[in-house]
């Protein structure tokens, strides 16, 4: 299993440092930095598990972070620990009603506040909420963002799926199966930096496949900038002789094909749809009909 990440936004330097340590000595990915207005280029690199916020930064304050990492549809659902020295009621109101998962005051109980991450980290992977290899939007999450789909227009939905992942991860093993998972999720994160917006939603709907929803015009331009980068890059995550041969030799003496990507979008014109199950399946479809 991979690591959780934690992403720590303190500018006390001490703080930050102790913090740090004791994370990474837990077993956590651990990335801190020091200015609220940091935090985005990081969410774009890639997607925390858990983000500890300080209140009190050098320019952006940790609520206009929190304003801004909520309103955002790829980032609202990353669990918020305040972490800050502003005990008022008031404070931890404003926090809480910013949507927040937690508010601790400084000075703080180590242990509480490890196991308060732990909690908020574990809580939302139970409820289904993100896929703990990629940080992405898991089903329940994907699901509602397809209801709301069906109260609007002018939207798309495509579903992209690794084909051949299963026979790399059976010659490889899964953690070298998890990073080309985390390098797919990077590669969608970047098409839609380049050509989406900040509105755009990615998740995983399960360990092969991920699912973008738009409102943008460019999406084949998204898709097609995917499968490039794809291409270009995938072949980098096999040892030199698969590589060569163009495939995984079996134990049968077959070959295993290298991972492709197949994809299929639909939009509000190819409907009308009565419920969420008939976008995905008609989505499902033009994947199939597309790598056929």
């Amino acid at each position: 299993m991979a690591k959780a990440r934690i992403l720590i936004v303190e500018d006390d330097g001490d703080t930050a440092q102790m913090l740090r340590i004791t994370f990474v000595e837990d077993g956590y990915s651990v990335t801190v930095v020091g200015r609220g207005s940091e935090v985005f280029d990081e969410t774009r690199k890639s997607l925390p598990d858990l983000i500890i916020l300080d209140i009190l930064l050098p320019g952006m304050d940790g609520y206009e972070v929190c304003r801004q990492l909520r309103t955002t549809t790829r980032t609202s659902h990353i669990p918020i620990i305040f972490l800050t020295q502003k005990d008022a009621r008031g404070d931890r109101l404003a926090g809480l009603e910013l949507g927040a998962d937690d508010y601790i005051t400084k000075p703080f109980d180590l242990d509480e506040l490890k196991l308060r991450s732990k909690n908020a980290i574990s809580g939302h992977q139970r409820m289904n909420m993100t896929d703990p290899r990629t940080g992405l939007p898991a089903a329940r999450l994907i699901e509602d963002q397809l209801r709301t789909l069906m109260s609007s227009d002018d939207w798309s939905y495509s579903e992209l799926t690794i084909v051949n992942l299963q026979p790399f991860v059976e010659a490889y093993g899964f953690v070298a199966g998890d990073e080309v998972l985390r390098f797919v999720a990077l590669t969608i994160g970047k098409a839609i930096d380049r050509f989406g917006s900040d509105d755009d939603f990615v998740g995983q709907a399960a360990t092969d496949s991920f699912v973008i929803i738009t409102h943008t015009e460019k999406t084949s331009q998204i898709i097609e900038e995917i499968h490039i980068q794809f291409e270009d890059t995938v072949n980098s995550h096999y040892n030199f002789l698969d590589s060569e041969r163009g495939g995984i030799e079996r134990p049968d003496g077959s070959v295993a094909p290298l991972m492709t990507l197949a994809s299929g979008s639909v939009t509000h014109r190819d409907g009308p749809f009565s419920d969420i199950r008939e976008i995905t399946e008609a989505a499902a479809d033009a994947r199939r009909l597309g790598s056929s």
